[in-house]
């Protein structure tokens, strides 16, 4: 496949096979230098099936035009990156040198691996460029034990996705606490039967991330500074009730144990519920008129505020990073630095792929085509938003399962303390094998 000029070529990733001995493992790589001339070299892009990768596509030649890099692509399904992963950069392959990764899965496990380059002082460097003007919950998460080894491109928030004619029938103002939205959800139950308060992901691994918003802004974490659980704290305690009552007493339909996303916003999409706080890169599907039976009453808010303020995640769900063996180092950083600047992510923006910049959101002409209020949600979510979702260990899928097994006590009416106890036990032992 051919972009412009310069070659950009797709390679494809189903079941090709890698033979171990071509896998070249660098003992040092060159130190960046964002003014070397980089004309003629080969730039090899490994990327994820997504958006954000079908966009820049389109956007590489301009790249190429004006560095004279030829760039190299391979674009993989999530699996299939993953497997690949596993086996070159462990092997310490040369034949990546930028590679788009998931922060809140891999930050932990690949740059203790030193899989991934310290951009710390090329990002700090770089005042054209800008690093301050990155959101800091993405920030912090593709910053590993103080080093930057990632730059993010996608990121979303918990938002509050709500019922303007609901709310409006019941005299109730948008909620802004805790508090305020069990209130709402149990008043606009009452009036309207058959219509859930509030809807949420029940799944026991789905629910962790959208109950982390509970969680932060009730004061709890997952992990202590010390790195042992935290999820028995009062807080947390706390919020796990919380978040089961909120769903399971302000309806009367028999509630889903296994909601993912797409599940709970089904509920919401056709009329059965009130409130739903879940990732605002998804509120497309919550006013397309073909997908949902209310999209003209979808409003929008930030995430409303518990006993610690208002907290609700902010977070990277795609990064690029160097490859620790790569050659090509500064052509590396220079197409990060293309790929992540304003006018790229700019672009981006106006083709609905959500950035970290400040700036761009900010930008009226980056958010033209974005319903008002989610705009000032996410500039305020943006603000109050902490770098993480889930617990950030290296077996991330282990963590999720034990930390959610009180989320389907509680919204099942089950021992919730009892519950708790047990994943305590469970974490602590975990984060300790976890850390070996």
């Amino acid at each position: 496949m051919k972009y412009g000029k310069k070659s950009v070529r797709i390679i494809a990733a189903a079941t090709t096979a890698v033979i171990a001995g071509a896998l070249v493992s660098c003992s040092s790589s060159p130190e960046i230098d964002d003014d070397a001339s980089i004309e003629g070299t080969t730039l090899r892009v490994t990327l994820v099936n997504h958006v954000w990768t079908e966009q820049i596509k389109d956007l590489i030649p301009q790249f190429e035009a004006e560095t004279g890099v030829n760039v190299e692509i391979a674009q993989l399904a999530e699996d299939q990156l993953s497997d690949q992963y596993n086996v070159k950069l462990n092997a310490g392959t040369d034949e990546i040198d930028v590679l788009m990764y998931r922060p809140l899965q891999e930050t932990k496990l690949f740059a203790s691996n030193g899989y991934l380059t310290d951009l710390t002082d090329t990002v700090e460097d770089d005042a054209e460029w800008d690093w301050s003007d990155f959101q800091d919950g993405p920030k912090a998460l593709t910053t590993y034990e103080d080093e930057v080894v990632g730059v993010p491109i996608i990121t979303e928030r918990t938002v509050l996705y709500y019922r303007k004619d609901l709310l409006e029938a019941a005299g109730l103002e948008v909620p802004t606490t805790l508090d305020e939205l069990d209130a709402a959800a149990a008043a606009i139950h009452a009036q309207n039967p058959d219509v859930a308060g509030y809807v949420g992901r029940t799944g026991k691994s789905a629910a962790v991330t959208q109950f982390s918003a509970f969680l932060f802004s009730s004061g709890g974490q997952w992990i202590n500074e010390d790195g042992t659980s935290a999820i028995d704290t009062p807080e947390a305690r706390g919020a796990y009730k919380f978040y089961g009552d909120l769903i399971r007493n302000h309806t009367n339909a028999t509630i889903n144990p296994e909601m993912s996303w797409a599940e709970s916003f089904a509920v919401f999409q056709q009329g059965q519920a009130a409130f739903i706080a879940d990732a605002d890169s998804l509120y497309k599907n919550m006013i397309d008129p073909s997908q949902s039976t209310v999209a003209e009453n979808v409003g929008f808010a930030p995430f409303p505020a518990g006993a610690a303020g208002s907290k609700p995640y902010n977070v990277a769900a795609w990064a690029l990073a160097i490859n620790e063996g790569s050659t090509n180092q500064s052509a590396a950083w220079q197409f990060i630095k293309w790929a992540t600047s304003q006018e790229t992510t700019l672009e981006m923006s106006k083709l609905g792929v959500m950035g970290a910049r400040a700036s761009v959101w900010d930008n009226a002409e980056a958010t033209a085509d974005y319903p008002a209020e989610l705009i000032e949600a996410i500039k305020i979510n943006g603000e109050n938003g902490v770098g993480q979702d889930r617990p950030l260990v290296i077996q991330v899928a282990q963590a999720r399962e034990i930390v959610g097994d009180p989320i389907v006590a509680a919204v099942s009416g089950g021992d919730v303390d009892a519950a708790v106890d047990s994943a305590q036990a469970s974490f602590e032992a975990f984060l300790i094998e976890d850390a070996e």
